[in-house]
Parts: C-alpha cells; structure tokens; sequence
C-alpha cells in the first residue's frame, strides 16, 4: 500500500480506546510529577491539560491521563538500562502532538484521527542527566520530530502510542545509548 492510500492512512482509535481501560484506576496519580517507582528515571510533565494533542477527543482528560501515564511508564522503562549504574535521569516533557490529526470534514466520528506524513509526531522536552554525586553530565531542551515517521518499521504495530513511542527510542538511544555502549 502506498502511504498516501486512504485505508493506510486511517487510524481509527476509537477501537483503542478500549486499551485506556487497561490504565489504573487512577490513570492521574503521578501525572502531574510525582515520580513513579523507580527513581533512577524520573518523568514529569509539565501542564499537561495544555499540550497541544495528547487524547483523541478534547475534553477527554481519562484519555490524555493514561496516555501520559503510558509515555511515562516507556520512557522509565527503556531509558533505566541505558543509564550507567548510579546515573539517574529526569525528563520534563513540555508538550505532545500525537501523529495525525482529527479532520471533521471528513467524517462524523470525532474520535478518529487521520495519521498521514504532513502531521508528524512532536514531543518537547527537557532533560538532565546526573551522576550518583549529582554532577550533571548532560542536559539539554530539545524538540523531537520524526517527518519521516510513516516510513519506519516498528515493534509497537498495534499501539495508539506507536509513533510516539519510536520517537522517544530514537532519542534515548541517540543520547545515552552511545555512552552507555563506549
């Protein structure tokens, strides 16, 4: 299929919306910063009710909630192995534009995205990294974006979160994963 094809570029998230109920009860609790579990990465997010595209629906904050907390949970749990021992990193995202983008004039159903080349994922974000004495080794505030997103493969094929996700791996493994390796 080309990439370009109605049917490849339509990505119906509604059908997902089912995943959100896999969140925990509270998909809030540690949104707003409050570290998770491990301290080694720390992930915040700062005024999330404002990020350009987090959810599907506007309004819809359950939604943008187990989002966020799902970003979290990827950065936490694919950054902790690329950190040296008693490094630990902390990740400020400052905002979220999911690939795709709703277009109401192509159909009723308000929950479905169209995920084509010209709506590129973008996260911004800040970050420090630190040694166990808390030198800071690295830090930086950057702007992700991936144009060419829709030509990848990858191992997140049925995740709401897929583009996202690959953008946030391409990233970390740029920045610490060559240190990590040398």
């Amino acid at each position: 299929m080309r990439s370009g094809s109605p049917i490849a570029a339509v990505v119906i998230v509604g059908a997902l919306l089912g995943a959100c109920a896999s969140a925990p009860p509270d998909s809030r609790a540690g949104v707003q910063g409050e570290p998770a579990g491990d301290t080694t990465v720390r992930v915040e997010f700062l005024e999330p009710e404002r990020f350009t595209d987090i959810q599907t629906a506007p309004g819809n904050d359950r939604q943008r909630d187990a989002n966020l907390a799902e970003l979290r949970r990827h950065v936490e749990l694919r950054a902790a192995p690329l950190l040296a021992d008693g490094q630990r990193l902390e990740v400020t995202i400052t905002d979220v534009d999911m690939a795709g983008q709703a277009e109401p004039w192509r159909t009723r159903a308000p929950e479905m995205r169209i995920v084509r080349d010209v709506y590129p994922p973008r996260i911004d974000l800040r970050f420090r990294l630190t040694d166990g004495a808390g030198t800071v080794l690295r830090s930086g505030e950057l702007s992700l974006r991936d144009p060419m997103f829709m030509a990848r493969t990858g191992g997140y094929a049925s995740d709401r979160l897929r583009y996202e996700k690959a953008l946030l791996d391409d990233w970390m493994e740029r920045e610490f994963g060559a240190a990590r390796r040398g």
